[in-house]
C-alpha cells in the first residue's frame, strides 16, 4: 500500500523544484512567445486581413484580452492553492519518481519528448471534439465560438472554467503517460502560438495554404470550424497539427459560402456590442442544448 504522507511529500518536493527553477524559465519563455506572436499577428491582420474586420473589431479584442486576464488569474490562484506548477509541475514530479508509461519504456529521451508531445496534441483534439458533444462542456466552450470578429485574440477567448478543466485534463494525461517536462513545454508554447496563428484574420496565398494544411492548421482551415452552420462547426477541430482531422474524418476543405461570405459565431448571440466581459462570464449558465447555438441546416 502507498504511504500517503510519503506520496504527498514527494509530490510537493517535485513541484517545488519546478517553482524554484524551471517554472521561472517556463513562464518567461511562454510569456515572451505569447506577446511576440500576438503583436505579430495583430500587425499582420492590419496590413493583410482575409475578411473585412468590421467596426467593432477593437471592442471585441478588448473583451477577449480581458477574458484572458481573468483566465490567467484563476489559473494562478488554483496553482498557489494546489502548490503545483500545473502540468509542468506534474511532469517534473513524474520525471523525479519515474511515473507514467513513457518512463517505463526504455526509449531515448528525444523520442520520449516527441511521443509525449504527440500524445498531448492528439488529446487536445479529442478534448475539442468532446466539448462540442457534451452539453456541460459545450456550455463553456460556446464562449469561444460566440466571437463575431474572428482574429488572433479569439484564441484567448475561453471561459475560466473551461481553462481550469482543460488544465486538469492535461495534468491527468501528463501523469498517466509521464510526458517529459520538455514535451509539456513544447506543447504549451506551440499550442498557444499555433492557436493565435490559425485564428488570425490574415491572408495566405492559396497554394501555400494547401501545402501548410498537410502539417499544421491554417487560418482558412480553422475558420470553417467557427461557421454558424453546424455541419461546418463540427469539422476542423485541430488547433496545432492538422493530421488528426484527416485521420479521424472531421476534415473539411472549404466553407459552402466561401471565406468572404461565410457567417461566423453562433446564431443565438449576434449583438457584438452586448458580448462584453460580464456577458461572456455568465453565458455558460444560460441553459442551452448542444448545437442549439449553431444552425442545424447545411446552409442550403
Amino acid at each position: 500500500m502507498v504511504n500517503e504522507d510519503l506520496f504527498c511529500e514527494s509530490f510537493l518536493q517535485g513541484t517545488t523544484a519546478v517553482y524554484n527553477g524551471r517554472m521561472d524559465t517556463e513562464l518567461k519563455i511562454r510569456l515572451g512567445v505569447f506577446l511576440g506572436i500576438l503583436c505579430f499577428m495583430v500587425l499582420w491582420e492590419q496590413v493583410g486581413c482575409r475578411r473585412s474586420a468590421g467596426a467593432g473589431r477593437w471592442l471585441h479584442r478588448l473583451w477577449n484580452l480581458a477574458l484572458v486576464v481573468v483566465d490567467t488569474l484563476c489559473l494562478r490562484v488554483v496553482a498557489i492553492i494546489l502548490m503545483t506548477g500545473m502540468a509542468m509541475g506534474v511532469a517534473k514530479w513524474c520525471e523525479i519518481n519515474g511515473v507514467g508509461v513513457l518512463h517505463w519504456v526504455p526509449l531515448p529521451h528525444a523520442v520520449t519528448v516527441v511521443l509525449g508531445f504527440l500524445v498531448l496534441d492528439f488529446a487536445i483534439y479529442v478534448q475539442h471534439v468532446v466539448s462540442h458533444k457534451v452539453p456541460m462542456l459545450w456550455a463553456f466552450h460556446k464562449v469561444h465560438h460566440s466571437d463575431l470578429h474572428m482574429d488572433a485574440t479569439t484564441a484567448l477567448r475561453f471561459h475560466p472554467v473551461e481553462i481550469l478543466l482543460s488544465m486538469g485534463y492535461k495534468m491527468l494525461l501528463v501523469f498517466i503517460f509521464g510526458v517529459p517536462v520538455l514535451g509539456v513545454l513544447m506543447l504549451e508554447v506551440l499550442l498557444n502560438g499555433a492557436a493565435m496563428f490559425n485564428h488570425g484574420n490574415v491572408r495566405i496565398p492559396l497554394g501555400l495554404d494547401r501545402v501548410l494544411r498537410w502539417f499544421v492548421v491554417t487560418p482558412d482551415m480553422h475558420r470553417i470550424h467557427h461557421s454558424v452552420i453546424r455541419v461546418e462547426a463540427d469539422s476542423n477541430y485541430g488547433f496545432n497539427l492538422s493530421w488528426w482531422d484527416r485521420l479521424c474524418g472531421t476534415y473539411r476543405q472549404e466553407p459552402k459560402s466561401g471565406h468572404l461570405g461565410m457567417v461566423l459565431g453562433i446564431s443565438r448571440y449576434r449583438d457584438a456590442a452586448a458580448l462584453n466581459l460580464v456577458t461572456l462570464l455568465k453565458m455558460p449558465f444560460i441553459k442551452e442544448s448542444v448545437g442549439e447555438s449553431v444552425e442545424e441546416n447545411d446552409g442550403s
